[in-house]
């Protein structure tokens, strides 16, 4: 999945919104040596398009539709080690950002900068080097340079992607009928992950669990 000659790098978006995808591919069809191969809004759509079809670089939303930009990252870097993978979202927290450089990201834009930055980060990524938005800077690329962003460093890193989306929603405070409609999930699936998040955690009470929860968004930028 390289680019060759003349041809144009060829881009896979990968976002469950339409008008973003719209977007960026207006953005990205402007530059003569890039051009889009393909769209997809979920895992699935994007694993099989990448199953059938050559790709030199792909944009991912971290949040998608029935399933985890995170999760997608993994699975790329596990069967197409050598595609670069740019993470697009709308969080600015520290904590999403090292995630998706531990899941093998090589670029993290935000939303709000998309417009101005992403032809700088496609460029950046396909020169080997890594990308992240100016908000953002230099804090994550100090983390990134040092190797403080390798996986393991805090207890929070033994959670699952969906629990850690849980845990930070529980540290901004939010109750747990609040996070089930937040995430269209029942109220039962959250009172489950809120139990497998105390057994990673080692933690006995809901009370130390929300405690732990608010320090750690705290710590994180969140709050």
């Amino acid at each position: 999945m390289s680019v060759s000659g003349t041809q144009p790098t060829r881009i896979l978006l990968v976002d469950d919104h339409e008008l973003m995808r719209q977007g960026l591919s207006q953005l990205i069809r402007m530059e003569e040596d890039f051009t889009v191969c393909g769209e997809a809004e979920d895992v699935d759509q994007a694993i099989r398009f990448l199953e059938a079809n050559p790709v030199d670089l792909a944009i991912v939303d971290i949040s998608l539709k029935d399933s985890n930009g995170v999760d997608l990252i993994r699975e790329i870097r596990a069967r197409w080690p050598a595609l670069p993978v740019i993470v697009l979202s709308m969080f600015t927290q520290s904590s999403y950002v090292e995630r998706a450089f531990q899941a093998g990201a090589n670029a993290y834009v935000t939303k709000e900068e998309v417009s101005s930055a992403i032809l700088d980060a496609i460029r950046h990524v396909l020169a080997g080097k890594a990308f992240v938005s100016k908000s953002l800077a230099p804090e994550m690329m100090g983390k990134l340079l040092s190797g403080r962003m390798a996986p393991g460093r805090y207890p929070v890193d033994r959670l699952s992607d969906r629990e850690h989306q849980i845990f930070e929603l529980i540290g901004q405070g939010l109750r747990t009928n609040e996070i089930a409609d937040r995430l269209d999930v029942s109220v039962k699936t959250v009172e489950s992950h809120r139990e497998h998040i105390k057994r990673k955690l080692g933690i006995d009470s809901a009370g130390d669990l929300l405690k732990y929860a608010i320090e750690w968004a705290h710590l994180s930028g969140q709050n």
